[in-house]
């Protein structure tokens, strides 16, 4: 089969098994913040992205407003173009937003910033840590320039309700896994 249309397939499942999951549990399951704030929390890094989710996606501000309380800084990500790889502008949880592509929210103003680390929003993972998106490349991109030096690069942390999981997704060489990944039922290494 195809990649592109292998990554649809599972692609479409999952947006299902997302959207049974946020009605069940909600936009920002406790235990799912939980283990993604210990995780991060014990992490040097100083820079932390987040993102504003859009569709079923997990909600983090209520992550990212703890973290920020706990005096990290924190971005999110903004699309400059098709191809390219995220930009990060500063995030507060007062930030004055507006629409961006694809209908999400960025930052009016703000400095921009590098992340030392990574909330990744995704559709589906499975048990190598690898993460289906929508399909623009965007994180992969990302993380393949933060990456780029050899050394582990950006600390990537996927929030994802544990019925996202999947068998082995179809993967390309592009494709990055995250560090980890965390959900209502714990915190995936």
């Amino acid at each position: 089969m195809d990649i592109a249309v292998a990554k649809a397939e599972a692609r479409s499942a999952a947006f299902a098994r997302r959207r049974a999951a946020r009605l069940a549990l909600g936009p920002a399951p406790q235990a799912a913040t939980e283990a993604a704030l210990a995780a991060l929390l014990a992490r040097p890094e100083g820079v932390i992205a987040g993102y504003v989710p859009i569709r079923t996606e997990i909600d983090p501000r209520p992550l990212m407003t703890r973290l920020h309380e706990a005096g990290r800084r924190l971005c999110v990500p903004v699309i400059e173009a098709p191809g390219r790889p995220l930009a990060f502008r500063e995030w507060a949880p007062d930030a004055e937003m507006v629409e961006g592509p694809f209908g999400a929210a960025v930052p009016a103003s703000g400095a921009w910033l590098t992340p030392g680390a990574l909330i990744a929003p995704l559709v589906a993972f499975d048990a190598g840590l690898l993460r289906l998106g929508y399909g623009g490349g965007f994180y992969d991109r990302t993380l393949a320039l933060l990456q780029a030096d050899g050394g582990p690069g950006a600390y990537a942390l996927g929030l994802a309700y544990a019925a996202q999981q999947a068998e082995a997704l179809p993967a390309e060489p592009t494709d990055r896994p995250l560090n980890a990944i965390a959900t209502e039922a714990g915190l995936l290494t």
